[in-house]
């Protein structure tokens, strides 16, 4: 049984089955699919060595020059290799194959560098959202984030307390520095 495979058992395992889960479970199992066929194919293969006037090894470890490589085998195929043969060789699929020809063909070699994935921005953590936990910490220092996510949530803000806590810790208001500062003031006075 592929990783994948035993990956998707275990979360069957561990997650309750539902059929309001299941589209969004499938999703979810085709993107780890991919993730893990991307990362187990590049593992398995080797350097490839290109040999003329000079010798150079490219490693698949720098995905611009490996991907470069590939699609320069599939334009110079003496051997008359299909795109499968030569986009497995480099540990791809024909369907990647002809994304990463697109891809160069549109932005050239800067087209193959990978981009990194997830959000672009904190959207949950923007300066307005930032402005209302530091306002509400310094008001009541005594506070907890989850009492200051509890606020912020009846406020009609959508942001967790985990979001509360990294913004506290950022800005370095915990109770045991700053704010323990403006409580011992409080008191004396």
């Amino acid at each position: 049984m592929p990783i994948y495979g035993k990956l998707i058992w275990l979360l069957h395992i561990f997650l309750p089955y539902n059929l309001v889960y299941v589209e969004c479970f499938a999703y979810f199992c085709s993107c780890i699919r991919h993730i893990l066929n991307y990362y187990i194919m590049k593992k398995n293969v080797p350097p490839i060595t290109i040999n003329g006037s000079i010798s150079i090894e490219i490693n698949p470890s720098d995905s611009t020059s490996w991907k470069l490589a590939m699609l320069l085998e599939a334009a110079h195929n003496p051997d008359n290799l299909t795109i499968e043969q030569i986009s497995a060789k480099y540990g791809y699929t024909r369907e990647y194959f002809y994304q990463v020809l697109q891809k160069y063909k549109s932005k050239g070699s800067s087209g193959l560098q990978d981009k990194p994935t997830g959000p672009k921005t904190n959207y949950k953590r923007n300066f307005e959202n930032v402005k209302q936990i530091l306002r509400h910490r310094v008001l009541d220092p005594e506070a907890s984030s989850e009492v200051i996510a509890q606020k912020m949530r009846q406020a009609g803000v959508d942001i967790s307390q985990r979001s509360v806590e990294r913004v506290v810790q950022e800005y370095g208001l915990q109770k045991r520095g700053f704010i323990g500062q403006l409580l011992r003031k409080r008191k004396n006075q």
